[in-house]
């Protein structure tokens, strides 16, 4: 039988340099107390939480008890060994994470300590030895919780990303018992050549009042070794002359702490003992001066990089709003260009006089020396003449039939009058259309520029918004932390819809467990947008807030019977995180010739659509182009907008059957009355607002569907009684039962296109 794995996390290698290093701590940590009490045991369970091999750590922990050379202190480590690996091998065994459960096993891990462990008392407490025993097995059990989180701290975030302040207590209490222990084991010297070293060097290093506080924790060990705060005087004294000094270079802040360490024990009476005690006083400044002066600047340099991370980066931040600021102006610069353009392309409606325009030119030519003129003038004819030109514009041509019965009884050139309104109507006929030809494309280009105008001025303003610090970053960093997720750097700009979250993380970062602990951190559910990879293991993960629906889609079609392809088109298209577009086409004709125009429609209705042009221009334009072909080509168009925040749906109709939404209440019909796209130059569509909900469908069907039910009555009923559960088995049943209606005959493209909309996952 093959024995199943066990998963160590990423980061724990079974590196023998860490498990020396472990070792070397639960040793050192034994000597915290003179009677050395298991205070190794906070670091043992801290390591087995944290993924140590559980075998080879408890063997460690039970080396290190052999430190206070008594065999019932062993007999009593052995037993919390035994107990915490029993525990941690069966959670591993049956796959299972450990969680509040924990404390009560590290509480009755104590028992034995305070059963087994020879402990007769501390003189200087007034209780019985037993009870001395349970105040330091609830220490150790308070340790123990602390150590949890300070071990993951030193092991994955120290160095990586900023601390947050519960983890550098967390780990100020570890370090104290771990001074202690060093104190106790190797001696005050060797702790005070370890504590000043790294005091001085991260005096150099942040070159900041942060150094301050770093100096006052190291000398916590030594405050209660000797019960007194004199060490904290004295280490926060060495850090603040550090910095004083260390603006002027590496040397002199060397030279500042060596001097203020030197006239600090003459305070303390150093110089009056003998010869061997001032040496032993002065070797740990000697020591630590030594070692800050021989770690070349190649180490200091990577260290201050890292460090970065810990810092605020205000200085990007100003730079991208100097840039969206920048991008905001000349955006909008050119949004006016556009709004001139429009301007200059748009014409005032001029009022049309051809008519009067050719009634002069007749009278003017064909009746100017006509011996009947004063006849006519004095008869009223010629407002006959207005008459006959007015009904010639409106058919093209004017005959015998159309002349007025007032003017045909007083002129005597009636053929030469029908003649000449004839030529005269041809030739300005031809004019006014070229002339209105040319109006149209003007009144394209302008409507056309001032859709990009709007456009641009939308992206204008939305580039011209700052970003400033949001209060939500702090909270989102301490929500990762908890979450032990790495991160050097957090984003967060906008509101409401328009919440955006960027952040740098390690690249195997769960996205779906992200986007959960940064929702709960903002009060606003997220889901991941994009990630952009930055370096072989870090990306910036960017979320947006996740809108209140999201949705489904199921389509079905069948050809013409006899043609190779169908006549209808349909589109799915995401507009953006918000919003999401659904049209189906219906080209006149079946075949290649209907697709191509339903193709055509749908390509330029998605292209007008992802620019974001407003929906009026959108159709106009469109239905324009479309009139504009040399063919006659017209398109039949369902479309809705829907946003998936309200779920509310912009839904227009042109040309098109009966539409429908499918909810668990009611039907409710989307009918439009508007000519088929194309089919005249001011077609108006038909449009109206639609409210979906939750589980409701969407119906789009082309008119082989709708007329295969005989009348909407019929395909009302029809679908009254459907209950569906996803929008692809409905579009296939209804297209079935559409079928099934001709005998199995496609006698017409059949298309049935049905939208579903869902709560956010």
């Amino acid at each position: 039988m093959k024995k199943p794995k066990v998963r160590i996390p990423a980061g724990i290698l079974p590196s023998a340099g860490k498990y020396l290093l472990l070792l070397l701590g639960m040793i050192l940590m034994n000597f915290a107390l003179p009677a050395h009490e298991p205070f190794s045991f906070p670091l043992y369970y801290a390591a087995l939480c944290y993924g140590f091999d559980p075998i080879l750590t408890s063997a460690e922990y039970l080396f290190s008890s052999i430190v206070s050379l008594d065999l019932f202190a062993t007999l009593s480590a052995l037993t919390q060994a035994a107990m915490l690996l029993l525990i941690f091998a069966l959670y591993r065994r049956i796959r299972k994470k450990m969680k509040l459960e924990r404390l009560a096993f590290v509480a009755a891990a104590q028992i034995p300590f305070v059963l087994l462990f020879p402990l007769e008392g501390y003189a200087i407490f007034p209780f019985p030895a037993i009870w001395q025993k349970v105040i330091i097995a609830f220490f150790l059990f308070v340790l123990s919780v602390f150590s949890e989180g300070a071990l993951y701290s030193l092991l994955r975030r120290a160095f990586r990303c900023r601390l947050t302040a519960g983890q550098l207590a967390e780990i100020l209490l570890f370090s104290v018992v771990l001074g202690l222990g060093v104190c106790g084991a190797l001696g005050e010297t060797v702790y005070l050549c370890i504590s000043l070293s790294a005091l001085l060097i991260a005096a150099i290093l942040l070159k900041s009042s942060p150094a301050v506080p770093f100096a006052a924790a190291l000398s916590v060990p030594l405050c209660f070794l000797h019960a007194s705060a004199l060490p904290l005087a004295e280490f926060t004294l060495y850090g603040c002359f550090s910095l004083l000094f260390v603006a002027y270079g590496k040397l002199p802040a060397v030279l500042g702490f060596t001097l203020t360490y030197i006239a600090s024990k003459y305070f303390e009476g150093l110089y009056f003992e003998g010869a061997v005690p001032i040496l032993l006083g002065l070797l740990p400044c000697f020591l630590a001066a030594a070692a800050a002066l021989l770690l070349n600047e190649k180490f200091y340099k990577k260290a201050k990089h890292t460090l970065l991370f810990y810092r605020e980066r205000a200085l990007p931040r100003i730079a991208i709003n100097r840039n969206r600021r920048a991008v905001g102006e000349r955006l909008y610069e050119v949004s006016s260009l556009f709004r001139e353009i429009e301007n200059a392309f748009a014409e005032d409606e001029q009022e049309d006089n051809t008519c009067a325009v050719i009634t002069d030119r007749l009278k003017n030519t064909l009746c100017l020396n006509c011996p009947g003129r004063r006849r006519c003038e004095e008869s009223g004819a010629f407002a006959g003449m207005d008459k006959l030109v007015a009904i010639g514009y409106a058919k093209g041509q004017v005959s015998l039939v159309d002349l007025p019965s007032d003017l045909g009884s007083v002129c005597g050139n009636t053929a030469g009058l029908l003649f000449s309104a004839n030529k005269l109507l041809a030739t300005y006929r031809a004019a006014a259309k070229e002339l209105a030809g040319a109006r149209e494309s003007r009144r394209l280009l302008a409507q056309q520029a001032h859709g990009v105008s709007e456009i641009l001025k939308d992206i204008a303003l939305e580039q011209g918004e700052e970003y400033s610090f949001s209060e939500g970053e702090s909270a989102l960093s301490a929500a990762l932390a908890t979450a032990g997720i790495l991160s050097s750097e957090i984003f967060v700009y906008g509101d409401g819809n328009s919440l955006t979250v960027s952040m740098t993380l390690a690249s195997n970062v769960n996205g779906k467990r992200l986007c959960a602990v940064a929702g709960k951190a903002l009060g606003t559910p997220l889901s991941l947008a994009e990630k952009i990879p930055l370096a072989p293991n870090r990306t910036c993960y960017i979320l947006r807030r996740k809108p209140e629906f999201d949705a489904a889609f199921g389509v079905a079609t069948l050809p013409k019977e006899g043609e190779t392809a169908c006549g209808d088109a349909y589109s799915i298209l995401k507009i953006d995180e918000r919003r999401f577009l659904v049209a189906l086409s219906d080209g006149m004709g079946s075949g290649e010739a209907a697709r191509d125009v339903s193709d055509k429609t749908l390509n330029l209705l998605e292209s007008f659509y992802k620019a974001k042009m407003p929906s009026e221009t959108v159709l106009s334009t469109v239905n324009r182009l479309i009139a504009f072909s040399p063919e006659e080509t017209f398109a039949c168009l369902d479309l809705a907008a829907v946003d998936l925040d309200t779920g509310e749906a912009d839904v227009v109709k042109i040309g098109s059957p009966v539409g429908f939404i499918l909810s668990e209440e009611e039907l409710r019909v989307l009918e439009g009355d508007s000519l088929p796209m194309g089919m005249l130059e001011a077609v108006h569509p038909s449009t109206l607002r639609a409210q979906m909900g939750e589980n409701d469908f969407m119906l789009f069907m082309s008119d082989g569907v709708t007329s295969s039910f005989g009348s909407s009555a019929d395909l009302y009923g029809y679908l009254s009684n459907l209950r569906p559960i996803n929008p692809q088995s409905l579009a296939e049943e209804i297209l079935q039962n559409a079928l099934s209606r001709r005998q199995g005959h496609a006698e017409d493209d059949m298309t049935v296109v049905a939208v579903k909309l869902m709560k956010s996952a």
